[in-house]
């Protein structure tokens, strides 16, 4: 926590928080939806501390009342927004369920090491008073009330709102957008008080995605291409910034830390390219294509190119490297962003993925002239399914990645990952030239879990983190 008496959760800024104390556990969601194991999610802890004796195991697993949640990301009560309010603490998650639309609140706060259910908001409070299913991202805001993004209506239409919950009793306020005001897909958001903006991206229709991927569903207008615009302060849309087809399916938006920066990206998944988007000198918002990972020409799979998907992005601290993953490819990339408009390539590493040279799939054709990777083996397991959830220690120098998208779409494009479960890995990062490097001596294998292999999705460290902090 904060070197400092009286402040609130988090740190005064970006870059003291890179100075903050090494990470020693890690919360993961864990998904039996579409395993074929009917046992509910649950939250694992894990020891990510070298000195301890349970180094890379799972020390704790707390099961959810309920079957076939589908838990996918989470958020918290307090974070770095709070800062200046002593009386708050980051002492509970909130724990979003993408199928149910039930919310999870975990007391984390009590006994870190062993969370407990704090509280549970059903789906009806989300229908009844927002009109609104899927909730997806939670962030908290400076006001202590917290807000989750919503991906549809209570019947599986895409509908983008947002929910807001009382920080202190966690129940469900309202909507936080105008009635009749909610974007036509909903899926991530930040926001950045100093510029009165909130910028919101779009998945699909709950209802066409929840089983997998149907390319035909994009021609059907079921997947959205947009960034939505609000005003932060009247909660008004502002605009609603089509990327096109090249910005198809856009998913993780990141912000610069440095919470006067107009300007940031999102991982674009379908055609695999990240936009910056930045305020005008208007002041309105554009945004541009700054990364494009070509398609490789590939047989002996469901399509004759084959696309990296981008999936989750994120950025340091120190607002100098982005990270994502291509989860069909499967590999990590990390760009140098010190020229934000030129983003240059400086690592690399590939941990599975569909081209792996000893499967099914032959490339037949790649621009960019890579051989296909080898398998990834890591302590005598070979790694099934490819990197997507990224999360960055605070210093930057190690990137932890686990291999679940999400239960749907896993079943379809890694059948072996449901048989044999997730896997979490860990990369050295270099921070001075750049560079990836996997840690050959850390793998957390959820295929060895007491209920059967689950499938492990989003990293949170207790103390936040570059992808749940937001700074005002």
């Amino acid at each position: 926590m904060a070197s400092c008496s009286g402040c609130g959760p988090g740190y005064r800024s970006p870059l003291d928080a890179m100075k903050g104390p090494r990470e020693e556990i890690i919360y993961l969601p864990c998904i039996y939806r579409n395993t074929g194991i009917l046992k509910p999610d649950y939250l694992a802890t894990v020891d990510v501390n070298p000195k301890s004796p349970t180094y890379c195991q799972v020390i704790h697993r707390l099961p959810m009342p309920n079957l076939r949640d589908e838990l996918h990301h989470s958020g918290w009560n307090a974070c770095s927004s709070c800062f200046d309010d002593a009386s708050k603490k980051r002492n509970f998650l909130i724990l979003p369920s993408l199928v149910s639309s039930r919310i999870y609140v975990v007391d984390v706060g009590t006994n870190p090491r062993a969370p407990k259910i704090y509280k549970m908001v059903e789906p009806i409070e989300l229908y009844w008073k927002c009109g609104l299913a899927n909730p997806h991202t939670s962030h908290c805001l400076g006001s202590g009330q917290i807000m989750i993004s919503c991906m549809g209506d209570p019947s599986g239409n895409a509908k983008g709102g947002f929910v807001l919950l009382d920080g202190e009793t966690f129940e469900v306020i309202s909507n936080w957008e105008h009635q009749g005001e909610a974007a036509p897909f909903g899926y991530d958001f930040w926001y950045q008080p100093r510029h009165n903006v909130m910028i919101s991206t779009e998945w699909g229709a709950p209802k066409a995605l929840v089983n997998g991927f149907n390319p035909a569903h994009v021609q059907e207008g079921l997947y959205g291409s947009a960034l939505n615009i609000w005003d932060w302060t009247t909660h008004k849309k502002l605009q609603r910034l089509d990327l096109g087809e090249e910005g198809a399916i856009p998913l993780e938006v990141r912000f610069l830390h440095e919470p006067s920066a107009a300007e940031g990206y999102v991982g674009c998944a379908l055609n695999s390219t990240v936009f910056r988007f930045y305020k005008t000198a208007e002041g309105d918002w554009a945004a541009e294509k700054v990364i494009s990972i070509p398609s490789k020409k590939v047989e002996g799979w469901m399509l004759p190119e084959m696309p990296g998907l981008i999936t989750d992005i994120l950025i340091s601290l120190d607002d100098r490297y982005l990270y994502f993953s291509n989860w069909l490819h499967g590999d990590i990339r990390q760009y140098d962003i010190t020229d934000r408009r030129n983003p240059r390539l400086v690592g690399q590493v590939f941990l599975g993925g569909s081209i792996v040279r000893d499967g099914p799939i032959r490339v037949l054709e790649d621009p960019e002239n890579q051989e296909q990777p080898r398998p990834c083996i890591i302590k005598g397991k070979r790694i099934a399914g490819s990197p997507q959830m990224l999360q960055l220690s605070l210093d930057g120098r190690r990137l932890y990645t686990t291999t679940s998208l999400y239960s749907g779409w896993d079943k379809q494009f890694y059948p072996d990952m449901i048989r044999e479960g997730s896997v979490m890995m860990q990369i050295n990062v270099d921070t001075v030239d750049g560079g990836l490097a996997l840690n050959e001596d850390f793998l957390v294998d959820f295929g060895k879990e007491p209920d059967g292999p689950v499938l492990a999705h989003e990293l949170r460290y207790p103390g936040g983190d570059c992808t749940s902090d937001i700074w005002l």
